[in-house]
């Protein structure tokens, strides 16, 4: 496996994983990577099912602090967050995203108007393609809000719950709200993440698929990170291998990893 750095990993800190922190680094060394940088989860005013996703950061803080001294010259530990992004939070998450000093920030669209695609309400009284295209819609608005971030995250997250998937679903169908995402991308400095997850969740692909990173390179995008979003150890690293052959296929020869909330480049 040459991609040795995971870098979209939840642990138990994140409402939506049981896994011990340790365990996850554990799993990780015994797969020989060099970089792990855990994301956990702030969705500021985020209620699952009652449950709430904003991360306690001063205990996930103090947990990662402690293992990172743990494991010292064995792997390379790293502190991020997957903050959730909607434009009416802008404010907390620009106070947020400065008042601690993370390696590095996920901005992802988990909600569209408060509603989670995960659940099937969200495609209550509209269309597939509407659903579909209102989730798309707010990539621009969220980042015009706030971009304070260093990659987007599994950009088209949406269809790994739509009705039928990815079965009518294609960069060519979605084009122009999927290349002003991208556009948007680009013109704020924000890197593209390729995340693993969409093969665990019967894709044949990454989220997003191989059309979309076709297209944010064409567009002058440079910047692509890679993470597998585990939440479990079992599906740390899942199907890199896949994932260095598709940004290869699409132009990429390096990959990046953010120290600092600065990029440093790996070779695929």
């Amino acid at each position: 496996m040459s991609i040795l750095a995971d870098c979209h990993l939840h642990s138990s800190f994140s409402a939506d994983s049981d896994a011990p922190m340790e365990s996850m680094i554990e799993r990780g060394l015994q797969l020989g990577l060099t970089e792990m940088c855990f994301t956990e989860h702030m969705d500021h005013g985020m209620l699952d099912n009652g449950v709430s996703f904003e991360v306690d950061t001063e205990a996930y803080r103090r947990g990662f602090l402690d293992l990172k001294e743990k494991y010292r010259g064995k792997i390379e530990l790293l502190f991020g967050v997957e903050l959730g992004l909607e434009a009416q939070y802008a404010d907390f998450l620009n106070a947020y995203s400065r008042a601690w000093d993370f390696d590095f920030i996920i901005g992802s669209s988990h909600t569209v108007a408060g509603k989670d695609p995960y659940f099937a309400d969200f495609y209550e009284g509209r269309t597939e393609e509407e659903a579909y295209r209102a989730y798309f819609e707010t990539i621009p608005k969220n980042l015009s809000a706030f971009s304070n971030v260093d990659t987007y995250g599994h950009l088209d997250y949406v269809v790994r719950y739509g009705p039928n998937k990815n079965r009518q679903y294609s960069y060519e169908k979605y084009k122009d709200v999927l290349d002003a995402a991208l556009q948007a991308l680009i013109e704020h400095g924000v890197g593209l993440e390729i995340n693993s997850a969409g093969y665990k969740q019967g894709l044949g692909t990454a989220n997003p698929c191989m059309d979309i990173i076709k297209a944010y390179r064409r567009m002058g995008g440079e910047i692509v990170t890679v993470g597998s979003d585990a939440h479990a150890p079992e599906w740390i690293a899942g199907q890199f291998e896949s994932v260095r052959g598709l940004l290869l296929e699409c132009g990429f020869r390096y990959y990046a990893v953010f120290r600092e909330r600065k990029p440093h480049f790996l070779r695929l």
